[in-house]
């Protein structure tokens, strides 16, 4: 998500996560403000929003745009002042985008999204993605009386009027995707059933943290793209890649997602960050585990992967 900022020769910065939901802290946002900053991007991590309302708060105080990253939340959402709210589809952000990649809710096989309800956003996202290419004439910057225009105007007439991408998604991902657009509330609904499963099974195994919601009525908002637990691998007296190495001889895969984007080779030479500017952060990291979670998961599958973990912590 920083990387959007780096490549167009913006400096990225990094406020701390909540220790609670793994999204970005509104009170951290807050304390490292920075009079230049421009723009705030919100993730959705695991499929859970952040604090969306205090966040658009904060930076329209300030007159930052607000790009919410719901690439893990597609279909998901949360609830505020009794209201439900859907991600991309409430006044908190600017532009929310989703990931269409093949492990997320939804899939394309490649690609994403992006929604807003501004239209010179949209517009220019349009144009950027079909190498900055128009043909409106109403945006054609070359005048009639120019000599590189060699012939008239004709139909077949355009002009790359600044350097974009090759971003266009095919008509073959799209069908795809619309496919799986008429199941997305029961690819939806089964990870809900998993998450809840998980989370009644491991209430009580020591040195075990299962993933919490901000407020309590989002639990049934949740998309759920993630299970990532926090488990204290010191205490339990295992490194974690031993941990892992338990459940991968019981046939149980398992992820570390992710790390810190600060502690990144690259963010440490290009801005010089490192260890200490995010410590929830680097504490969530210290700890993390994400456990299976899709859809097409069985009860027996499910119940397999959880007396796997009990025994381990036995």
């Amino acid at each position: 998500s920083a990387n959007c900022a780096a490549f167009v020769g913006a400096t990225p910065d990094f406020s701390d996560i909540d220790p609670v939901t793994y999204n970005l802290c509104p009170d951290s946002l807050e304390n490292t403000w920075q009079d230049d900053t421009k723009a705030v991007v919100a993730v959705a991590y695991a499929g859970q929003s952040a604090n969306m309302p205090r966040i658009a708060e904060i930076c329209r105080s300030r007159d930052a745009v607000i790009i919410e990253d719901a690439c893990h939340g597609t279909g998901g959402g949360f609830q505020h002042d009794g209201s439900s709210y859907k991600l991309g589809a409430h006044p908190w952000a600017d532009i929310t985008t989703f990931s269409f990649h093949p492990v997320k809710t939804l899939t394309t096989g490649e690609g994403g999204m992006l929604v807003t309800d501004n239209a010179a956003y949209a517009e220019r996202a349009r144009h950027l993605r079909s190498h900055g290419v128009t043909r409106n004439p109403d945006k054609f910057e070359t005048p009639d009386s120019d000599p590189s225009l060699l012939s008239e105007r004709g139909s077949w007439y355009y002009e790359m009027t600044e350097l974009g991408y090759n971003y266009r998604i095919t008509d073959l991902q799209c069908a795809l995707g619309l496919s799986q657009l008429k199941r997305l509330e029961q690819f939806i609904e089964r990870r809900r059933e998993i998450v809840s499963t998980y989370n009644s099974a491991f209430a009580s195994i020591p040195y075990l943290q299962t993933p919490a919601t901000l407020n309590s009525d989002d639990s049934e908002e949740v998309s759920w793209h993630l299970y990532t637990t926090q488990i204290d691998f010191e205490h339990l007296g295992l490194t974690r890649t031993a941990y892992m190495d338990r459940l991968r001889e019981h046939g149980v895969g398992s992820q570390v997602l992710y790390i810190p984007v600060h502690l990144q080779p690259y963010y440490r030479k290009e801005f010089g960050y490192g260890p200490g500017k995010c410590p929830n952060a680097e504490n969530y990291y210290e700890k993390a585990l994400s456990l299976p979670l899709f859809p097409q998961m069985t009860d027996d599958e499910l119940n397999h992967v959880i007396d796997t973990v009990t025994a381990i912590h036995q």
